[in-house]
């Protein structure tokens, strides 16, 4: 099957999340099927694995509805992109697209390193549900993370075309830690400080906690920093502004726990990243996270820092079968199945139009 792979949400020098997808799907579809990558920078082929690829347009340029148009004399069976807002208009080949959550319709705050103008457009996107079934059912099919996210699909009716879970993986970090109780008492927090992420309810945990750190691995701005240091008088809070993968990989080694309260979540790479180190996490207690940390993972009601530092105190007593339980779940999960599920629909989807073309 020949596969044109949308890979222009790829970031450079690193990977975020939906790259890290991107990156991991494209190298495992191509062990089975001729796969043309579409960037849009050639410097994102420094973080892709080497394969035939063309040259499109950015993912955010006012010409992206237009976008199957001009590539539609690529060669390919069937085109995938892990983003669902590729133009559908004039395409030459079935199209699978992917919603990877429903955050921002509760939380419609667009990341703050986009331009001014995708900002203003990512808000009125966001106003209603009609432009996402709109491009959802002008693809074949779509692909979605997370069993919680698909059946929000179908409660809000977002598509008639058939949908796929396609699940987030983890990068490993190396060999299982072998000790039976925590070395230290670090609590790892990796993730953005976006008022849903709920960063607040940790720091309010961590003065309850006062024999732990608490340890914020992501870029912050001053303003963030300075809020959440004041609400944090007599919690000890280290800000590392920033990690490298090995600095990320040796504070969850030393760590009781890597904790979370995000009210809403698309998926939860960080638990898997943690789990699969056996290092157990604390997290609040929603479906995404019950659903990728499983009876593993330690619970706690939403936006309660009391509960939160109950958990890590209970947890202390029950570490050695906690991260055993962990790097159980954790192995559930692989870059190598999601590629064989993806490739699995894709081969679905392309018969099934095929059969419409050709009845």
């Amino acid at each position: 099957m020949r596969i044109l792979f949308d890979c222009r949400y790829v970031r450079f020098p690193r990977h975020d999340g939906i790259s890290r997808f991107s990156a991991e799907l494209v190298a495992g579809l191509a062990r089975d099927h001729e796969v043309t990558m579409l960037v849009s920078d050639e410097r994102q082929l420094s973080m892709l694995p080497e394969l035939p690829h063309v040259l499109g347009p950015s993912p955010t340029g006012p010409l992206e509805p237009l976008t199957a148009w001009r590539l539609r004399r690529v060669p390919a069976d069937i085109a995938y992109s892990p983003m669902q807002t590729i133009g559908s208009i004039g395409r030459a080949w079935p199209l699978v697209t992917t919603v990877h959550d429903l955050i921002y319709y509760r939380h419609p705050m667009p990341p703050h390193d986009l331009p001014a103008p995708v900002r203003l457009l990512w808000r009125l996107y966001h106003l209603s549900f009609a432009p996402q079934r709109m491009l959802l059912n002008g693809a074949d099919g779509v692909v979605t993370i997370s069993e919680s996210t698909r059946r929000l699909i179908a409660q809000h009716r977002l598509t008639r075309r058939p949908v796929a879970i396609v699940p987030n993986a983890a990068e490993p970090f190396g060999a299982p830690v072998e000790h039976d109780r925590p070395p230290t008492g670090r609590l790892v927090y990796m993730g953005s400080f976006m008022p849903y992420k709920d960063v607040e309810t940790l720091v309010r945990a961590a003065r309850l906690l006062p024999e732990h750190e608490l340890h914020l691995c992501s870029r912050v701005d001053a303003a963030t920093r300075d809020r959440l240091t004041q609400l944090a008088a007599g919690a000890s809070l280290v800000f590392h502004d920033g990690v490298s993968d090995e600095e990320y990989a040796e504070l969850l080694r030393s760590a009781t726990a890597l904790v979370h309260a995000s009210r809403e979540e698309g998926f939860g790479i960080p638990l898997l990243e943690a789990m699969a180190l056996g290092v157990p996490v604390v997290v609040a207690d929603t479906p995404i996270f019950r659903e990728v940390g499983g009876d593993a993972a330690m619970l706690f009601e939403v936006g309660d820092a009391d509960a939160l530092a109950r958990a890590v105190r209970t947890l202390e007593g029950e570490w050695a079968a906690r991260s055993r339980a962990s790097r159980q779940q954790a192995a559930r999960f692989s870059w190598r199945d999601s590629a064989e599920r993806l490739g699995a629909f894709l081969a679905e989807v392309a018969a099934s139009a095929s059969r419409r073309a050709h009845p």
